[in-house]
């Protein structure tokens, strides 16, 4: 490959590694998991859950073999969920971190819509098995949550408790509770910024000590050697499940794991657009709701930033090309200045440039007239082949001569500008005649 075509490709993979490199994050899915009813709100020994409250569930959808290893706020990318309103948490058995519930909890009250952080796992270790939590949508053996299962709160209502079966959820909870079973048990757990050290007590929105619409930490740290998503066709994995009854928001940051040539490679992903190491990586899928606009790098609207497609804001297709427009491959689309497209009489890049400009093939010429329409100039540009005399003429609508003038041994590139502004507003000719021939073009005077 010569220098010209790899400098050409050089800029086009510039241009185009701006779009979203997911990577080893290919998306985040907020689940719709329960919306609490009139009978769900009727429990006092779970605390307060009002009627309305929306149960979200946060997953992160990884590339397969890829590790989620931490959820975590540093400096300059803080870890923030928010909402207009408070967060419930379930005050007879509430865990801060998902991975202490006991399974049968799950089976009382409101315990299952509590606000809690996690990776991946949802329960402790039950024998051989520990609990994932996996979508509604995928979850194919059952549920032991709700319903019968669920002993009715402290109204004791006798049908149980989370069976609201409305369609903005999807599967009702009395018939996929979004869990699953694996003998693996990821270890290492580590935590910071979230319990408190010296009592262990949480006072943030993930505890039932102070009740809060937001938890923002730029020290904050959920870690464990590693968990994988429990579904065979996907690697989604869940980290937070947050119940309330306002419009929710969050900004996220996560540590991945993954294999280069049988080498591990660590990856952070950040939901601020700013980077501090060189192992950081902007995704605009950590910021929820997510930002739309521009996502087609094809476009010159194209923006890295947004995380989907917002119609209407992608509109002028991105056309690489010479703007110069004393160049003889001179072209009026493009939209990205690329200098070594541009071809000039013995300037071209090494290219030939009877193939770049075939109009010059020979003894022959060229030229353009811009802008046009024009109003108080307009510039002549004559490209010949060869060395010749110029002459041009500019005549009005009624053939009359408004300009002329003679050039003797002209460059090979030649370009003057023509003075209008005395001229009528009206249809123009310019007729350049050379050793070589001669040509005619017409421009609109406004």
């Amino acid at each position: 490959m010569n220098l010209f075509f790899q400098t050409i490709l050089v800029i086009v993979m510039m241009i185009f590694s701006s779009a979203h490199v997911m990577g080893q994050l290919e998306k985040v899915i907020v689940e719709r998991y329960y919306l609490s009813d009139a009978s769900d709100a009727s429990d006092e020994t779970g605390g307060g859950l009002a009627e309305g409250s929306v149960t979200y569930r946060i997953f992160v959808d990884l590339a397969p073999g890829t590790e989620l290893k931490s959820i975590y706020g540093d400096a300059g990318h803080p870890f923030i969920i928010n909402s207009t309103n408070t967060f419930f948490n379930n005050v007879s058995d509430g865990q801060s971190f998902a991975k202490d519930f006991i399974k049968n909890r799950y089976l009382e009250n409101t315990v299952a819509l509590d606000t809690w952080l996690t990776i991946g796992q949802t329960a402790k270790k039950q024998g051989e098995l520990a609990y994932y939590g996996i979508l509604k949508e995928q979850d194919t053996n059952g549920s032991f949550i709700g319903g019968t299962n669920n002993d009715g709160g402290s109204a004791q209502v006798a049908d149980g408790l989370l069976i609201n079966s409305d369609v903005t959820i999807g599967l009702p909870l009395t018939t996929s509770d979004g869990m699953d079973t694996s003998s693996f048990n990821p270890t290492g757990w580590f935590s910071n910024g979230v319990l408190n050290f010296s009592n262990g007590l949480d006072s943030t929105i993930f505890g039932s000590i102070v009740q809060g619409n937001q938890f923002q930490s730029e020290n904050f740290l959920l870690s464990c050697a590693g968990v994988f998503g429990q579904v065979a066709d996907s690697n989604q994995i869940i980290i937070a499940q947050l119940t309330t009854q306002g419009e929710l928001s969050f900004v996220l940051n996560l540590e991945v794991e993954y294999s280069i040539d049988g080498v591990p490679t660590i990856v952070k992903y950040v939901g601020t657009n700013s980077i501090n190491g060189p192992n950081e990586v902007y995704s605009p899928f950590l910021k929820y709701p997510l930002l739309c606009g521009c996502d087609n790098p094809e476009y010159l609207e194209f923006d890295p930033t947004v995380a989907c497609y917002l119609e209407g804001s992608c509109l002028t297709p991105f056309v690489i090309g010479c703007m110069d427009t004393l160049a003889c491959n001179y072209n009026p689309l493009a939209n990205f200045q690329v200098d070594e497209l541009c071809c000039y009489p013995g300037l071209c890049n090494n290219r030939n440039i009877e193939d770049v400009c075939p109009q010059l093939k020979g003894n022959s010429f060229d030229f353009s007239l811009f802008p046009n329409p024009a109003s108080e100039s307009v510039t002549l540009n004559v490209i010949s082949g060869v060395q010749t005399s110029i002459e041009y003429f500019l005549y009005n609508y009624h053939g009359m001569v408004m300009q002329n003038e003679y050039i003797q041994s002209a460059p090979l590139n030649y370009s003057i500008g023509l003075e209008l502004s005395n001229l009528n507003p009206g249809i123009y000719q310019v007729r350049v005649v050379t050793e070589i021939g001669e040509q005619n073009k017409l421009f609109v005077k406004l």
